[in-house]
């Protein structure tokens, strides 16, 4: 089984990058499945409906998202409704909408998806590695062996950390959130697929995402900047990940860009 990362979608050039090249990527690595990252799809920041909706239908089966992604409260009622397939981080506060994880059925195979957000620079949340394993625990209960965790967090020690913890007992754990992929794909010894950042989905030419002269004016000055999203050609940064259905153990993992 093929599975597709991608990396943290930004704004409307991103969503309409993944509108016009995902069906063909996906044909191209013949994958089975596929996993965004959408909590900067809206313009500006956070998602909400209608860029989750432009996501879903350009092909993804779930939606993960991240610091961001409580942002815009018009996704709140979008979240609680189980039919959609969007995640928020499972280690937030239990009066957050919606849910941070799920399973889905891909004919015979149960795959499950966990969402989770980091400690370190991030908004205070429980401690990740403090609830994970109840997740791990609903997982078991129906029988998913195919696991994947977007790990949404700043500090890189923290995603090494959280690979390690979890080898054995998932198929992979991706980071996300900083936007820049590393190049540290690798199975660890246990067979979990292991990479500390996907990258992002969106402007080339860009400070992460934003026009560079308002991220370089924002760390000069120390003041207040309203961020917008270049309109400029982008790229799409993800990886492809190989599991074993019967084992759910990852036999590969492979970075891939588009532009």
């Amino acid at each position: 089984m093929n599975i597709l990362f991608v990396g943290d979608v930004v704004g409307s050039g991103g969503c309409t990058f993944v509108e016009k090249n995902l069906r063909a990527v996906k044909q191209h690595y013949a994958i089975d499945f596929t996993v965004i990252n959408a909590e900067n799809s809206a313009v500006g920041n956070g998602v909400t409906p209608a860029s989750a909706d432009w996501l879903l239908d350009a092909g993804a089966d779930v939606l993960t998202l991240g610091n961001h992604g409580l942002r815009r409260r018009e996704i709140y009622p979008y979240l609680d409704n189980e039919n959609n397939p969007v995640l928020r981080p499972f280690n937030l506060h239990r009066d957050a909408p919606g849910r941070g994880m799920l399973v889905v059925c891909k004919g015979a195979v149960k795959i499950g998806v966990l969402n989770l957000i980091g400690l370190h620079g991030m908004e205070s949340v429980d401690n990740p590695f403090n609830t994970v394993d109840a997740a791990l625990e609903a997982f078991a209960a129906q029988n998913c062996r195919t696991v994947l965790v977007d790990f949404h967090a700043e500090a890189t020690g923290e995603k090494k950390a959280m690979g390690f913890y979890l080898d054995t007992k998932v198929t992979a754990v991706l980071g996300t959130h900083t936007h820049v992929p590393t190049a540290d794909e690798q199975i660890l010894p246990g067979g979990t697929a292991y990479i500390t950042d996907v990258g992002m989905t969106g402007p080339i030419d860009s400070c992460l995402g934003i026009k560079k002269e308002l991220a370089i004016e924002k760390m000069r000055t120390l003041l207040p900047v309203r961020f917008e999203n270049p309109d400029n050609p982008c790229a799409m940064q993800a990886v492809v990940l190989h599991v074993d259905e019967q084992s759910g153990k990852a036999a590969g993992i492979e970075r891939i860009e588009v532009r």
